[in-house]
């Protein structure tokens, strides 16, 4: 696929780390000054993409094994990344994404202990090795994660903490292995004030003005 023209952000954390708050207010900002935004969630953002999101998180709850899961995951990113994000790039459109690679390699990896390399390869492969200018880890404790979740839980969340505790651990890692693009951010602090940290980061990389 060719170069973009477009910003690509990605942001990501356990499920319950308020990231899903933070691209809602980095994507209006952005838009409010001129710099023309989309925001796209994983699993999901196409009908395909929706479909997988479906049979992932809501059906066959107890037969899914883990390389099934993670390549019905990069499936659903294939389909999203080729039918919304590139031509949005290409475009000159910015593009925020709650979730993307670095989701299976923690969820897949970490969690369910699939091999990062292979998993790293297989996102290269399902995503046309397009990687975002910069990515938000959202980081908090699973117990606070746990705690701010609704009692409505996807089959992914319904397998507990212990797993919360073994992807969040992976992000640590991935920080570590790719820190000149994942940026830690401390979700246990205020919305207003990760915001302004989020804000902060990205004029210092000028990619928001």
């Amino acid at each position: 696929m060719s170069i973009s023209n477009g910003i690509f952000i990605s942001f990501e954390g356990i499920d319950g780390c308020g990231k899903s708050t933070q691209v809602k207010l980095l994507m209006d900002a952005m838009n409010q000054t001129g710099q023309k935004t989309i925001l796209v969630r994983e699993p999901g953002g196409t009908t395909i993409s929706e479909e997988i999101r479906d049979i992932l998180l809501h059906r066959h709850l107890e037969d899914i094994c883990d390389r099934t899961e993670a390549l019905l995951m990069t499936g659903s990113r294939s389909q999203l990344t080729y039918e919304v994000i590139q031509p949005n790039l290409n475009a000159g459109i910015n593009v925020i994404a709650d979730r993307y690679t670095d989701s299976t390699l923690a969820y897949q990896g970490g969690g369910r202990k699939l091999n990062i390399d292979w998993l790293i390869k297989l996102n290269q492969f399902a995503t046309y090795e397009l990687e975002p200018h910069v990515t938000f880890f959202v980081d908090v404790l699973p117990a606070e994660a746990s705690r701010r979740k609704s009692q409505e839980r996807d089959r992914i969340e319904r397998a507990g903490i212990d797993l919360q505790a073994k992807v969040r651990n992976a992000y640590l890692e991935l920080v570590n292995q790719f820190h000149d693009r994942i940026v830690l951010i401390d979700g246990h602090e205020s919305i207003e004030k990760i915001h302004g940290t989020i804000l902060a980061e990205l004029q210092r990389r000028h990619l928001f003005e």
